[in-house]
């Protein structure tokens, strides 16, 4: 197979026409802007994935803590997002909430942020009504927002932008995550 190749390739080479080179002028940078195109689009969503799944475990390691959230535990959480998540962006934000159900509507029970997440004061949980579930009343759920900023590696079309995603988790091993006193 590589024996029939190399003649060919070679004569490729040495063809002096010239039509086979305009020709591959002019379609050349065409391809290689689609190439460059296509692999920071894909970029672009494969982080925003990465930046979700980081978010749920996050959420998930925090819905398995039977011990009350301390400070140093949400501090530690922004940085566990910046590791998961490969940016070398210090201000990528979290802010951790606990939300609970009374029977007729979902109420803020504490928030916490870190880096350039909104600040704990700042939510609005009716910016989640029709996206939360279900619950019986006196019911508890962890909400996690996570913020990051994506600065593709090309300019083709996509500038910088946030990536925001969210996540809720019921507690899993204790009928509720309290903040500790101070935190």
């Amino acid at each position: 197979m590589l024996s029939r190749l190399i003649p060919q390739l070679r004569a490729f080479r040495d063809d002096t026409r010239g039509y086979v080179s305009l020709e591959a002028m002019i379609i050349l940078p065409a391809l290689l802007w689609i190439f460059s195109a296509g692999w920071v689009y894909y970029d672009a969503l494969h982080q925003q994935t990465v930046n979700q799944k980081a978010n749920y475990t996050i959420s998930d390691m925090i819905s398995r803590e039977t011990d009350a959230l301390t400070a140093d535990y949400v501090d530690n959480a922004q940085t566990l997002l910046r590791i998961l998540t490969k940016t070398d962006n210090v201000e990528a934000g979290i802010r951790i909430t606990v939300v609970t159900f009374d029977g007729t509507g979902w109420h803020i029970g504490w928030s916490r942020s870190r880096g350039a997440a909104a600040p704990a004061e700042s939510l609005n949980i009716a910016d989640f009504d029709g996206r939360l579930p279900q619950a019986a009343a006196g019911e508890q759920l962890i909400l996690v927002e996570t913020w990051d900023r994506h600065n593709p590696a090309l300019q083709v079309g996509l500038g910088a932008f946030d990536i925001r995603s969210y996540s809720f988790t019921r507690p899993r091993y204790a009928p509720q995550v309290v903040l500790a006193t101070g935190a």
